[in-house]
């Protein structure tokens, strides 16, 4: 079997990024791949998003009193089932800066209601130490401020995509455990989700065995200095996707990095395989893992709503569309979340520039049946 990787490619400046979450909304349901599927990447911004508008749901309403005539004692409330958190959205995404910038475009409703009004996930892929706590920072105290849960991807592990399109990140692993100290201390305190390195674990064959091992010590440590700081913190490790690596290989390589010891894993980044695959291959990976019953797994189903293309391309293929919304409640067991990590529109760098956002591939993404 070929090796079917899901690297990122990383464009754009130091303000750039993706969007982070929102409101989850209707969505459609959730290959091999010879090469790489390279998702591109923009960076959060550096300015903190504008205060959203007040939600007229907010004021709370005035309970009639009861009536004095009432002379028996009510049955007392039984508990609340608890409420599942809403994904919060990053309102500085290149899709929403799209969207509102051309109102009269025809394909602005489609693109803005069920692409820029959905959660996405805010990359931070640039090496930046002095300036990675302040922008982690904005976007996750916005979305305490509204009660929500941000979704963060660290990409800047030494020896990206093994030099390929996405090559960059750290100059090295101790440079690399100084960011990821620096990230740590912007989480905050609240509930955060954090998509650790995608193509970290899956694609690190390129690298000696020597090497390998350091960069797995390095990842296990990051989730360790994670969690520390933001005990809400829910850290996933990359398991790259059903059409990779079997499932017991996935896990040995999980099992280095420290994954045991996190949330759980992530699958199908910047990939086009169906939800239920993925379903299943997950599974399969945490019972190999043999970790806490407590490990779950969160699926990128941002353009997988039609499958992998047959024949195996991966660079803004065409026939494709958006899957299932964002959402932590998936209603599968050990499924913790489906997630919009790649967000849709923004080019593998077929239908534009990597990293760039498409309006016609993302319309096309949006409409597709």
């Amino acid at each position: 079997m070929l090796a079917v990787a899901s690297a990122v490619v990383a464009v754009g400046t130091a303000t750039g990024m993706l969007s982070a979450l929102g409101e989850e909304r209707g969505g459609a349901a959730g290959g091999p791949v010879e090469g790489r599927d390279r998702p591109a990447v923009t960076y959060a911004r550096t300015s903190a998003p504008p205060a959203p508008a007040p939600s007229a749901s907010a004021t709370p309403s005035v309970r009639p009193a009861p009536s004095p005539r009432r002379t028996t004692a009510s049955p007392a409330p039984t508990a609340a089932k608890r409420r599942t958190p809403r994904l919060y959205r990053h309102p500085g995404s290149q899709v929403a800066d799209w969207v509102r910038a051309h109102p009269d475009d025809p394909r602005a409703a489609v693109i803005g209601n069920r692409i820029a009004d959905r959660p996405a996930a805010v990359w931070f892929a640039d090496f930046a130490p002095a300036a990675i706590a302040s922008r982690v920072r904005a976007v996750t105290s916005a979305a305490s401020a509204q009660g929500r849960v941000p979704v963060l991807v660290p990409y800047a592990i030494p020896d990206r995509d093994c030099g390929g399109a996405s090559r960059g990140g750290a100059p090295d692993l101790a440079a690399y455990d100084g960011w990821i100290d620096a990230f740590a201390r912007g989480l905050g305190s609240g509930e955060v989700i954090v998509i650790l390195e995608p193509d970290s674990v899956a694609q690190a064959d390129c690298l000696s065995a020597a090497d390998r091992a350091a960069r797995f010590a390095s990842l296990a440590r990051a989730g360790r200095v994670l969690k520390a700081a933001d005990p809400e913190a829910r850290v996933y490790y990359d398991a790259g996707h059903s059409g990779w690596h079997p499932a017991g290989r996935q896990a040995a390589l999980l099992r280095q990095a420290g994954a045991t010891a996190a949330a759980g894993i992530f699958s199908n980044v910047a990939n086009f395989r169906t939800t239920e695959d993925e379903i299943a291959y997950d599974r399969q990976v945490l019972d190999a893992l043999g970790g806490p019953a407590s490990l779950g797994a969160v699926i990128d189903t941002s353009r997988n709503g039609n499958g992998a293309p047959a024949n195996g391309a991966w660079c803004d293929p065409a026939g494709r569309r958006i899957g299932r919304a964002p959402t932590l409640d998936t209603g599968q067991a050990r499924i913790d979340a489906y997630l919009w990590v790649k967000l849709p529109g923004e080019s593998d760098g077929c239908k534009g520039a990597a990293g760039s956002f498409t309006p016609s591939y993302a319309y096309d993404l949006a409409s597709s049946s």
